[in-house]
């Protein structure tokens, strides 16, 4: 496979996974073992953070009408009921506070299980019955509201809850934040949204850290000696990991709406299993 071959795939992957409850960072994972690839090496180490920034740019594109309404409409809401510390803005920016500080405080122990490709399989398995009883059990009901109307306490149980997917790659923060919403009383339509929003600090948070970190240890075929080659793989990694994302963001919201989560959670189970099976013969 060439590097641009290889960079198409990957990219594609990127963008279908990053947004959907099923783990792009699982799903890198096991295309690396399948491959052969070292996406550890400092190069592919670089193109894994380049598409997963490529991803994260569409969603404030794609949002960007809903992201000005909110800032045009600070600090009292659209409906004129909001305060500086219950309006979308400060409780999407609450419940980043809530993830990125049991994050930072875990970051060993967050890398060392970004190799353990059974513990990702079990997350996958695991994250997938949670989100099938959850979304069974309380995505059918018949709930109003948006999220002008989340409050605190619920921005800070989903902010929590999305420490989950970077503690145990595989749970995905899509399915993290999703199921933490419907359990705190929010409906389908209005957790998928709020945890896109959530997603944009996040994403941009985790993805830049990385970044920095790579910038001042490149390693072994990092940013020394990056030639015209180098750059163009990363270049088709990144567009075409925007692209898909961007479908995908629009077809997933559409798809929830009337269908729910539950093919997404039985995806992940037969997965999981896939790859335990796997993992086990190749031992």
């Amino acid at each position: 496979m060439t590097d641009y071959s290889l960079a198409l795939l990957l990219g594609v992957i990127e963008g279908l996974t990053e947004f959907l409850p099923v783990s792009s960072t699982a799903h890198l994972r096991i295309a690396e073992a399948l491959l052969n690839v070292d996406l550890s090496n400092g190069y592919w180490k670089m193109f894994s953070i380049v598409i997963q920034l490529g991803a994260i740019l569409c969603l404030p594109i794609y949002f960007r009408r809903r992201i000005a309404e909110f800032l045009a409409t600070f600090p009292r809401g659209v409906r004129g009921d909001r305060t500086p510390f219950s309006h979308p803005l400060t409780l999407t920016l609450l419940a980043f506070v809530c993830t990125a500080i049991p994050a930072f405080l875990l970051t060993k122990l967050i890398g060392k299980n970004l190799e353990d490709l059974r513990l990702m399989a079990r997350s996958l398995i695991a994250g997938g019955v949670v989100m099938w009883a959850v979304d069974a059990t309380f995505g059918r009901e018949t709930r109003s509201g948006d999220v002008e109307g989340i409050g605190p306490m619920q921005a800070i149980w989903i902010g929590f809850c999305q420490t989950l997917s970077a503690v145990f790659p595989g749970t995905s923060r899509s399915m993290a934040t999703i199921t933490a919403g419907e359990l705190a009383g929010l409906s389908r339509a209005t957790a998928l949204e709020f945890s896109f929003l959530l997603s944009i600090p996040t994403m941009a948070a985790a993805t830049g850290y990385d970044l920095v970190r790579f910038i001042r240890h490149p390693g072994e075929g990092g940013l020394i000696g990056l030639d015209a080659h180098g750059i163009t793989v990363l270049a088709v990694g990144f567009v075409v990991s925007f692209f898909v994302a961007w479908a995908i963001v629009g077809w997933f919201m559409n798809w929830v709406r009337h269908r729910g989560f539950a093919i997404f959670a039985a995806y992940r189970i037969l997965l999981g299993i896939a790859v335990l099976l796997w993992t086990t013969k190749q031992r």
